[in-house]
């Protein structure tokens, strides 16, 4: 296969994922969880008010008891999981204690998720506006230049870092050491960070291209663990993070580090679709 397929293939794995019926451009809802109870639905008598076409009045109550919630679903909301109907389900798990406990009813689903300590539920709409009038992906073109060569300097033991996300709140993730490679007779530094279900070293990082050709925030990409001290970094596998296509995602952002003084012209482009 050749380089440019393999980048092509990549491409197409990406736009499937994302706009798949759980993909991030489902994304229609995000709200916060506080201690008791938290009743949830499109009717004002809610604590939870989530006026969205399709969503029952009432679709039950999810209640917190310090570390743990459950959830007990309204009478008429046809809730699922896992394919049957439910009346109550806890305690549930959440999307930092692995794969979170989906609730469906209709075309949406939702489920737990924890930032920072506090639990939140995330909504998706299988057939969300976003999804339905998605405007695609575009890219640079692939330019095999932006295929670097990496050394890999570990740190010892494995370093706590504190990460700000769009919600200004802060996450602590580990960090495995940084990246170094060279760029027009340059050396630059990426530090990487580890993330729970994968093995790859995940970077996020911003370049002088952002604002105007890319997505403002910044951009990340997967590194191959090193071998031998060595690996790679592929920029024209750079991509969009999800806050770029949902006001609703907590998107983490690129250490100050991670700041790079030249333009990456590799990877995927500003989303014209994003309007919040």
């Amino acid at each position: 296969m050749s380089y440019q397929q393999e980048i092509r293939d990549w491409q197409n794995r990406r736009l499937r994922k994302l706009t798949a019926a759980d993909g991030w451009t489902t994304l229609v809802g995000l709200f916060w969880l506080e201690e008791g109870e938290n009743s949830f639905g499109r009717a004002a008598s809610n604590h939870i008010v989530m006026d969205y076409p399709g969503l029952p009045q009432q679709v039950g109550t999810f209640r917190v008891r310090g570390a743990q919630a459950d959830f007990s679903a309204a009478p008429d909301a046809a809730v699922m999981h896992a394919g049957r109907p439910v009346s109550s389900l806890g305690p549930l798990i959440d999307d930092a204690g692995g794969t979170p406990t989906l609730l469906k009813t209709g075309s949406m689903s939702f489920h737990l998720l924890e930032r920072s300590g506090r639990f939140g539920i995330r909504v998706r709409d299988s057939a969300a506006v976003a999804r339905v009038h998605f405007q695609g992906l575009k890219y640079f073109p692939i330019d095999e230049k932006w295929r670097l060569a990496a050394r890999f300097e570990p740190y010892q033991p494995v370093k706590t870092v504190s990460i700000v996300t769009v919600l200004d709140m802060q996450e602590e993730m580990q960090s495995p050491g940084t990246l170094v490679f060279e760029f027009d007779g340059r050396e630059h530094r990426l530090e990487a960070v580890l993330e729970s279900g994968t093995t790859d070293y995940f970077v996020m990082f911003t370049d002088l291209t952002n604002g105007q050709q890319t997505y403002a925030a910044g951009r990340c990409l997967y590194v191959s663990p090193p071998v031998g001290g060595a690996t790679v970094i592929d920029f024209n596998k750079a991509y969009n993070p999800p806050c770029c296509f949902s006001a609703f995602a907590t998107c983490s952002l690129p250490q100050l580090q991670n700041r790079l003084p030249l333009a990456v012209r590799a990877g995927e482009l500003k989303y014209a679709g994003a309007g919040h």
